[in-house]
């Protein structure tokens, strides 16, 4: 994990403000937010834009990240947010109370953890009827997929141009990515399913075109 806070540590020095590819998502994963929006948590939450979008919604929002530059960053551009916590650390040592939460979001951030673990402990710390909401990358594979690639490259660079009016990362962006890629695993979506199968029963998950997958989970609600 400390390869992982160095990577993104760099990362977040030399990045554009946003990331157009999982910004591009927010509005489909709050699309799926719980009735109840007292206390949310984010899983990994970068410069904190999902963060923000969550604390127009919730009373609470616990954020975390790994990074200390990336916390930094959050904490700057979100000062007119009173109702957000940035905290710095790793989920996986955070004792998270048992159903605490009414949502659980988490973007680009689970392919980088044990995946059965960090799964089973959202779901401990959601509140019955609480909504898990998880956008990440996956292992392509096959036809199918080798065909969204292509569709996707133009998405890509379009997204790029409109929110960063470039057709290509700098440079140096450029490099922090690669360096990081090399440290990256994603799960096959066979392996997807199957942990859901086993911990998040009747949860929905979809393939999106621009190399991510998400999953919408509503933990049920305590029986009368």
């Amino acid at each position: 994990m400390s390869t992982v806070q160095q990577d993104f540590d760099r990362i977040a020095l030399v990045s554009e403000d946003g990331g157009a590819h999982n910004d591009h998502y927010h509005s489909f994963l709050l699309r799926h937010l719980p009735s109840n929006c007292h206390n949310a948590l984010e899983v990994g939450c970068g410069t904190g834009g999902l963060a923000r979008r969550l604390a127009e919604r919730f009373k609470h929002v616990l954020a975390l990240d790994l990074s200390p530059e990336m916390i930094r960053l959050a904490r700057e551009r979100s000062s007119q947010f009173s109702n957000i916590e940035f905290q710095l650390a790793d989920v996986l040592e955070l004792p998270l109370p048992a159903e605490s939460f009414d949502c659980i979001a988490s973007i680009a951030t689970l392919h980088h953890l044990p995946l059965r673990e960090v799964l089973w402990k959202m779901k401990s710390a959601l509140k019955p009827g609480g909504v898990l909401l998880i956008l990440d990358l996956f292992e392509q594979a096959g036809l199918f997929d080798s065909f969204s690639n292509l569709l996707a490259i133009p998405v890509s660079v379009s997204l790029r141009l409109i929110h960063h009016g470039r057709l290509l990362p700098r440079r140096e962006v450029r490099d922090a990515w690669a360096a990081h890629e090399v440290h990256d695993l994603y799960p096959t979506m066979r392996e997807v399913h199957a942990l859901c199968d086993e911990i998040l029963p009747g949860a929905k998950i979809r393939k999106h075109l621009l190399w991510r997958y998400s999953i919408v989970w509503e933990k049920p609600a305590l029986e009368p």
